[in-house]
């Protein structure tokens, strides 16, 4: 009976069995929690909120949080009941590297800029976490991709980088939130219109002035989408 009783809180404290050198999730995780462990939830499922949603990264795990699991859990082939627990996590795990970012994105990719993530219109830390906030939003839409590659081409920039370049003064580059992204194994159209799905407000590209070269997305307060070339 022992044995039995510590078999099943092992199972109920997800993570505890496998400590993740990015975060750790010390328990399951469902409707009407809250706490900094959703908080870090919220972050690395945001790209699973639904065509034209934005999911709020509030520590509080509402129906939104629980809608937005599901997805994620229905991506991986897992069970989509919205409860995220060892399955959950393990696959989250696997999908997120040491420094939190994840695994087919880099802060290097998102700042060819400077090192130290200052000089925008925010904090160094704050660039850096919004950043990385994106990175997850653009993993999810590389898995709905088919995983193939998407080419970053232009992420954080100081006000420095961004005069240099010729960029907007209000550009979402300066927030670190934004992305150009590159064609390649998919059209520029194909990258703005299923941007749609994974939580991103900010959507210019092809047919957009300035943006037939590559698709702009980033997480301006409003929705903001321009791509007449591609139906949007």
């Amino acid at each position: 009976m022992l044995a039995a009783a510590v078999l099943v809180g092992t199972v109920a404290t997800a993570g505890t069995a496998q400590a993740d050198s990015c975060y750790t999730w010390n328990r399951t995780l469902s409707q009407g929690a809250s706490g900094a462990d959703v908080t870090q939830l919220q972050i690395r499922v945001a790209g699973y909120p639904g065509y034209g949603a934005v999911l709020a990264i509030d520590g509080q795990y509402g129906p939104a949080t629980e809608a937005a699991v599901k997805r994620f859990q229905s991506a991986y082939g897992l069970s989509a009941d919205g409860v995220a627990g060892p399955d959950t996590f393990s696959k989250i795990y696997q999908l997120q590297d040491a420094d939190c970012s994840p695994a087919h994105f880099s802060f290097g990719e998102l700042n060819r800029c400077n090192s130290t993530w200052g000089g925008g219109n925010v904090s160094a830390a704050t660039a850096k976490e919004n950043a990385k906030r994106a990175m997850w939003r653009l993993e999810a839409l590389r898995h709905a991709l088919g995983d193939k590659p998407i080419t970053v081409t232009s992420g954080f920039r100081s006000k420095a980088c961004n005069d240099a370049v010729g960029g907007a003064s209000g550009s979402r580059h300066l927030y670190g939130d934004a992305a150009d992204l590159g064609s390649g194994p998919h059209s520029l159209c194909t990258l703005a219109k299923r941007a749609r799905y994974h939580g991103f407000n900010g959507i210019l590209g092809p047919g957009y002035p300035g943006h037939n070269d590559h698709t702009h997305l980033d997480h301006r307060s409003s929705r903001y989408w321009s791509a007449s070339r591609c139906g949007i």
